[in-house]
């Protein structure tokens, strides 16, 4: 049975059925049956409980047995460990093939938590069934409307699909997920990961129609050839970004009291994923930003890189970023390209790499100069800065008491419809060249709804807090296509 086949019933089940759904919101039953219902989930909605009480105003059944035949494919099970061998009994019966159990008191509890932990994964084997978890958080799988889960939030949806070991990154992630617009396909936590691992969620993306990238959160790896293998055949498929916890002894100890992982040796570790064409992230943001740049940006074709930026100190502080790094080419300008620029732009812009405008820029030129930069031969990436100053100003006049009188409509009207234009040309730049325009302004942070970042989202594309983490995610984009390359 192939990957895909075994894990459907867990990421696009036909049915889902919540054992020991509650009336009391602040219990699991409760909350997992709001999340699904309140997602949309599109597929048949079942869900039992011992008194037979509504939940959110619909009834439930006191007895797996008066299920439909075969209507239902996963189980999200709230009950307690101790009912839980009798419950995927009654399940298979009813030809459930998949169980995600959020019941705690398994291998994190000690011995006698293990051997239960090790009956339930027998019984699930020769009942034909799958199992996640048990201890974790929940599913999440967007293309059919899945928020199985018993935490926050509910992802837009996406490319990116993401498992992990802990069930807080991946709300983590998906938070966001929410903030930036850059949405999600699957997302998984594997819990005590008693039958599914890691691996076994990257081998059902690696093969997955809707995503585009992995990203993972590990702690320990058990079995280190297998992960290693895991890794290098999903990179050979899609982009797969990598965080892990445990990379410091303080870490290593951190790691041990929460989920019982052993960490491996860090340097070990990191030159597995770098031979394996992993992308290995330091922070949750850098994993983020990382994984959303995979799934909205098109690869380069080589490191040179060219800044674009209407002010001169976040153009040198971006320059100071790719030097340091050391993987991207701060390119210095083709002389076609300097004397095409000549053309359409003032006396006083820097006439090299980074780009500065100098303030001189009318109506339609960064639209134009983004286009003549992208279309060079010579640049394989674009750098683009001070997206939404216009706007921003545009946003102060709107509140500081003089608005809509002296002139102010029709300026503020004008500065939000260019940062409009200036996020849509660099979307529509990148498409037409086949090249990454990453941008990148605090204002992704300090005003979510200026026009600028909005447009930006309203296509899908990340707008970066920095030029430092817009640098970070080209140089991941950049090493990716490069092992890519190499391996063709």
């Amino acid at each position: 049975m192939t990957t895909q086949h075994r894990l459907a019933p867990l990421f696009e089940p036909r049915g889902v059925l919540v054992a020991g759904a509650s009336t009391h919101p602040g219990k699991f039953g409760f909350v997992s049956l709001h999340n699904i219902r309140a997602g949309g989930y599109r597929g048949g909605m079942y869900a039992t409980n011992r008194a037979g009480e509504e939940v959110l105003g619909e009834p439930t059944f006191t007895d797996i047995g008066d299920l439909p035949d075969g209507a239902i494919d996963l189980v999200f099970v709230c009950t307690p460990a101790a009912a839980n061998i009798e419950l995927l009994r009654a399940c298979a019966a009813k030809g459930v093939k998949a169980a995600f159990v959020t019941s705690a008191g398994y291998g994190e509890a000690g011995e006698g938590g293990r051997s239960a932990q090790d009956e339930l994964v027998h019984e699930a084997e020769r009942l034909g069934m799958v199992i996640a978890g048990p201890n974790g958080q929940g599913v999440v799988s967007t293309p059919v409307n899945l928020c199985a889960q018993i935490v926050a939030p509910n992802p837009p949806p996406g490319r990116i699909a993401v498992a992990s070991q802990s069930g807080n990154l991946v709300s983590s992630f998906m938070n966001y997920a929410v903030a930036t617009g850059v949405g999600i396909s699957r997302a998984v936590s594997a819990g005590n990961a008693a039958m599914l691992g890691v691996e076994d969620y990257l081998g059902y993306f690696a093969d997955d129609p809707e995503t585009a990238v992995a990203l993972v959160y590990v702690e320990g790896v058990p079995d280190g050839r297998r992960f290693f293998e895991t890794a290098a055949a999903t990179a050979a498929k899609q982009p797969l970004v990598v965080l892990k916890g445990g990379a410091t002894s303080g870490g290593q100890r951190a790691a041990a009291s929460h989920t019982g992982s052993l960490a491996t040796d860090d340097r070990v570790f990191d030159g597995a994923c770098r031979q394996a064409g992993a992308i290995r992230a330091r922070t949750v943001e850098e994993a983020y930003d990382t994984a959303a740049t995979f799934a909205t940006q098109p690869l380069p074709a080589g490191p040179r890189t060219v800044v674009l930026t209407t002010a001169g100190g976040w153009g040198v502080l971006c320059a100071d970023a790719i030097t340091r790094g050391g993987i991207l080419e701060l390119v210095d300008l083709p002389a076609d390209l300097r004397a095409l620029l000549d053309e359409k732009l003032p006396p006083r812009w820097s006439r090299n790499n980074p780009v500065d405008l100098a303030g001189g820029e009318t109506r339609d030129t960064i639209p134009e100069v983004l286009t003549a930069i992208a279309e060079h031969p010579g640049i394989d990436a674009i750098i683009y800065l001070g997206l939404g100053i216009q706007a921003n100003q545009a946003r102060l006049e709107r509140e500081g008491g003089f608005y809509p009188h002296h002139g102010l409509e029709r300026i503020v009207e004008f500065h939000e419809r260019q940062d409009a234009r200036y996020a849509q040309a660099s979307v529509d730049v990148s498409a037409a060249t086949g090249k990454p325009i990453l941008c990148a302004t605090e204002l992704a942070v300090s005003q979510p709804d200026n026009p600028g970042v909005a447009t930006l989202r309203a296509n899908g594309r990340l707008c970066y807090p920095s030029a430092d983490r817009a640098v970070r995610s080209l140089e991941h984009l950049w090493t990716y296509a490069r092992h890519r390359r190499r391996r063709e």
